[in-house]
């Protein structure tokens, strides 16, 4: 013999009496968090195809090089996860790359003004 109270048909249905969460944010009580955001840092930059470039066609001094290789120790620190390191070789690199592609430039230019005083 089974108890009534225990049955499924039984037992009388009831609504939801449970409330819904809702979010602290919306109704306005909660107004004191703090909402942190971490700045997106781009990823520092080798220059490695503007030293490769440098160290193939204008290479006046090594200074094509010399930028190669502070290029190619951007990229490992980059890869080893050291940014700061990176940002450093990979800046001096670009400045390298500056001072020879000025100087390869100026050079270009001096050959084109004495060939034209010459040939005059």
């Amino acid at each position: 013999m089974q108890n009534a109270r225990f049955q499924p048909e039984s037992l009388p249905m009831q609504g939801n009496t449970h409330e819904q969460m809702k979010d602290p944010r919306e109704d306005g009580r909660m107004n004191n968090f703090v909402r942190v955001t971490i700045p997106q840092v781009p990823p520092p930059r080798d220059h490695i195809v503007w030293s490769l470039f440098n160290f193939m066609y204008m290479n006046p001094c090594c200074l094509g090089f010399v930028a190669l290789y502070f290029s190619v120790k951007a990229r490992d620190r980059k890869m080893l996860g050291d940014l700061d390191g990176a940002r450093d070789y990979g800046s001096t690199a670009r400045c390298l790359n500056i001072i020879a592609l000025c100087l390869a430039l100026l050079t270009v230019v001096i050959f084109i003004i004495a060939l034209c005083v010459a040939a005059s």
